[in-house]
């Protein structure tokens, strides 16, 4: 505790924060830091009006006067850390380690010892606990890894929680420390829940020598914040918490629970929360810390019950209070958290658990009834998808009671097989919707969960709107007009950005700017590409705010085709001429890991010739999670299976302030970056695209041409820029009042025009998208920098789904008359911009490179 802990706030304060909390009138952080203050009767009376709350969401869920715990096992699977916290015993060395006769890390035989111990007595959770990224500080944890053939340690961890799953059949709760984004992609599918303690938002307590967690680098308080929000974006049910009295202010502390209840707003994804009191150890630096006081923790419990509301799960670890277990049950807690009666806690090794039949008796004498809980807490069991990943259901229903989400008393825990679905590509749905699209419609205009699924709306605005501030420029435009015409890379921000702002006789001068640099880099041909798309599946539980095309597997709309259905429409789109299919499908839980693959195969073999134009880079992170492959394995087994290059689809913008708002559960910038780069460098080639018009401004554009531009002097790899201007008429994040509707016509030429002054001379293609501006939009854009009008698509589904009033496909004639439109000769060309065959083109002439009228590919 620092020293101005000491102080008191005036009765005044402390009678007017009280009075808030009984009236249940909403806390700020001052009050919550006067609450935190509470002792002798104010306590009490903080600590009553907190359990009047709990009562509240109990009764609400179903269930009144329960309070639970999770019979668990704790496997300590690495004690390496490359963190320092000046608190901790659990972390150690490798000499320690060796001295002792343990490895690096637990051997899968004990773990699968602890595990099967724990499963003959009834436990349902494994807790899995490591320090983390040990093989980043310690040489001798990359050793192990390397020698028992694992990339690193999250690996070792999906492994081991496999095993787990399969070979007894307890529930992994993964603590691996730090995650990234991709990281919680990978640890989805084999765990029902994970966890992070949060443990402070005050920063100086890691940026101060002398502080806690000073030296520790997974301790800075915005990474861990930001792991919250992965888990959240994620879909992952995850707990976390506060550890009290490392030397925080109470100021610092109500700041913290404010964190936390801002995240589990956004995401619904906090499963509960842990109010953990700091015990000193000896032989560690904070030995001399006096103990976080029991009135400490009963206020803290008492203030984050107030803070986070009658939904929130709480709980307070009982073998850290000597039993005063009246008081925590008193001040707002439902929750034990996990009790062992095989292991030891391993990281408070001095404080041994309570045996569950007293810590009944003690519950029941504070009139509650101690009931078993899984690891993943009822709410998310009945919740179901997107929460938990289909290869799980089977291990979490076979321990759950399906009344109530809790676990199952008489539950045999046995192992269960952990595999891909069984369903694959199966033809089911509306599997006409390509065509059905531009008659029948859509059946409504969106999810039934739509108040749900996106996160929280509320929220949500409040995190948009900084973003959405438009800038204020003084930039000379005519400068910058006449740097641009001299050499565009000579280009200052400041000069892009008011170039990128210009109006009226400004942007037609930048428009001709532009048109001018376009003929002098790839003359007048307006290209086009016979294609077809193909999106397999609209099933998707990603939760993309911009995105109308994405269905449950329940809703009227959703859809997915099966392998034979889709190698149909590859045949067919061969039959009239097309040199490319381009293949796309929402994040369907069910379809396998190696669907992708598949898909690949089943067009090469059906049409050896045709170009596979396929997967976007959130497509090829799910792939490579699915299969436990690298990115890199991954594209390369792609590659070999047919995959000839990848849309650069999934960008939207790359910045993560703008991302976050557009989707809840998608790759961030950093991941597409490191997909499409990998590609490159194995010879598979991309677009590169940028969805505006919604919650962005101009200076997002900036930075987003600048990224396109750093990469293709890396690499080389992209084929063209796209524009996607954003369809605003179906998306939730229009419906719900957010995004602005779309872009407008000087958006459109502004954002057509710098990207070929500001991607010049690094790619040289600039498309528009005539199926989201129609023909006379597209012949605008070429005459403002474009030279491309992409391809006939023969059906679309994904711009149509949101509410795009331009059709599925064009024909030939329909391009080339696009092209005239603007002045201008039109060329057909290649997925790589090459010179199309001469028995391609005689095929698209006579078909005119469309469907016929009203053909399915099949009798769906």
């Amino acid at each position: 505790m620092t020293d101005d802990l000491a102080g008191r706030p005036t009765p005044n304060a402390m009678r007017r924060a009280l009075k808030r909390a009984r009236d249940g009138v909403a806390l700020d952080v001052t009050e919550a830091a006067v609450l935190l203050r509470a002792r002798g009767a104010d306590l009490d009376d903080l600590a009553a009006s907190a359990a009047r709350v709990r009562d509240a969401g109990l009764e609400a869920a179903g269930r009144a006067g329960i309070i639970t715990y999770s019979k668990s096992v704790f496997v300590p699977l690495t004690r390496l850390c490359r963190d320092t916290c000046h608190y901790c015993t659990f972390a150690t060395v490798p000499g320690k380690l060796r001295r002792a006769g343990h490895g690096m890390y637990m051997s899968p035989d004990e773990v699968l010892d602890v595990a099967r111990r724990g499963a003959e007595l009834g436990c349902k959770e494994a807790l899995i606990t490591l320090g983390d990224k040990p093989e980043d500080r310690w040489p001798e944890a990359r050793e192990w890894l390397d020698a028992h053939g694992y990339d690193d340690t999250i690996a070792y961890v999906r492994a081991m929680a496999i095993r787990i799953l399969e070979e007894t059949g307890l529930l992994p709760h993964l603590n691996p420390g730090v995650m990234s984004w991709t990281d919680f992609q990978r640890l989805k599918p084999v765990a029902p829940s994970m966890g992070m303690m949060l443990e402070t938002t005050a920063t100086r307590l890691w940026s101060e020598p002398g502080g806690p967690h000073y030296g520790s680098p997974d301790k800075e308080p915005a990474v861990r914040l930001r792991v919250l929000e992965d888990a959240g974006r994620s879909s992952v049910p995850f707990t976390s918490g506060l550890l009290i009295g490392i030397g925080e202010t109470y100021e610092e502390r109500a700041e913290s629970l404010f964190a936390l209840r801002r995240v589990a707003r956004a995401y619904h994804g906090i499963q509960e929360l842990i109010i953990q009191n700091f015990r000193a150890k000896p032989d560690t630096a904070m030995r001399g810390m006096p103990d976080a006081e029991l009135d400490e923790l009963v206020a803290t419990v008492a203030v984050a019950r107030h803070i986070m509301g009658p939904s929130a799960c709480l709980q307070a670890p009982p073998n850290l209070v000597d039993g005063e277990y009246g008081r925590l049950i008193a001040a707002g807690i439902d929750d034990w958290g996990g009790v062992s009666p095989v292991t030891i806690d391993h990281v408070n090794p001095e404080r041994p658990w309570p045996a569950i039949e007293a810590l009944a008796e003690r519950s029941a004498a504070a009139g509650f009834e101690l009931r078993e809980r899984l690891c993943v807490y009822p709410e998310f069991v009945t919740r179901g998808e997107p929460w938990l990943d289909p290869r799980l259901l089977p291990h979490v229903r076979a321990l759950a009671d399906p009344a109530t989400g809790l676990a199952n008393p008489d539950a045999e825990v046995r192992g269960l097989p952990w595999q891909e679905p069984d369903e694959g590509f199966t033809a089911s749905g509306r599997t006409d919707l390509h065509h059905t699209i531009d008659t029948t419609g859509r059946t409504s205009d969106r999810r039934d969960d739509f108040d749900e699924v996106y996160g929280d709306w509320d929220a949500l605005r409040e995190a948009a709107a900084p973003g959405m501030v438009p800038q204020r420029i003084d930039t000379d435009v005519r400068e910058a007009l006449a740097v641009a015409a001299d050499d565009p890379t000579r280009l200052t921000d400041d000069q892009a950005l008011a170039l990128l702002h210009a109006d009226g006789p400004a942007l037609d001068a930048l428009c001709r700017t532009a048109d001018d640099i376009r003929r002098d880099a790839v003359g007048d041909d307006v290209t086009y590409i016979v294609t077809r798309n193909i999106n397999f599946t609209n099933v998707c539980y990603t939760g993309c705010r911009f995105c109308a095309f994405a269905q449950r597997r329940t809703d009227a709309d959703a859809y997915t085709l099966s392998l034979d259905q889709v190698a149909d429409r590859a045949q067919q789109a061969w039959d009239l001429g097309a040199v490319e299919v381009c293949m796309q499908g929402g994040i369907h839980p069910d379809l396998p890991g190696t669907a992708y693959f598949d898909i690949a195969r089943a067009v090469k073999a059906r049409v050896p010739g045709m170009h596979v134009h396929a997967f976007s880079p959130m497509e090829v992170v799910n792939g490579a999670t699915r299969t436990g492959l690298s990115i890199r394995e991954w594209l390369t087994a792609a590659k070999e299976a047919g995959l000839d290059s990848i849309p650069g689809t999934a960008a939207e913008i790359l910045d993560d302030e703008v991302r976050w708002v557009l989707t809840k559960g998608k790759l961030p910038a950093a991941t597409w970056i490191e997909v499409v780069t990998t590609a490159h460098e194995l010879g598979i080639r991309s677009s590169s695209t940028m969805m505006y018009g919604h919650v962005d401004q101009p200076r997002h554009w900036l930075g987003h041409f600048r990224t396109l531009a750093r990469i293709q002097q890396e690499t080389g790899g992209f084929t063209e820029f796209v524009t996607l201007p954003f369809i605003h008429t179906n998306a939730p994040v229009y419906l719900a009042g957010i995004a602005r509707p779309g872009p407008t016509t000087r958006d459109n030429r502004a954002v057509t025009a710098m990207a070929r002054v500001l991607l010049h001379p690094h790619i040289r293609n600039i498309q528009t998208s005539w199926v989201k501006l129609g023909a006379d939009g597209a012949a605008e854009m070429l005459r403002s920098g474009a030279n491309d009008l992409g391809g006939t698509l023969m059906e679309e589904t994904i711009s149509r789904m949101a509410g795009s009033s331009y059709g599925s496909y064009k024909s030939v004639r329909d391009l080339v008359a696009v092209a005239e439109a603007a002045g201008r000769p039109a060329r057909a060309r290649t997925t790589l911009y090459g010179r199309v065959p001469e028995e391609r083109l005689r095929a698209a002439a006579a078909s005119d490179g469309h469907l016929p009228e009203l053909l399915p590919v099949l009798t769906d």
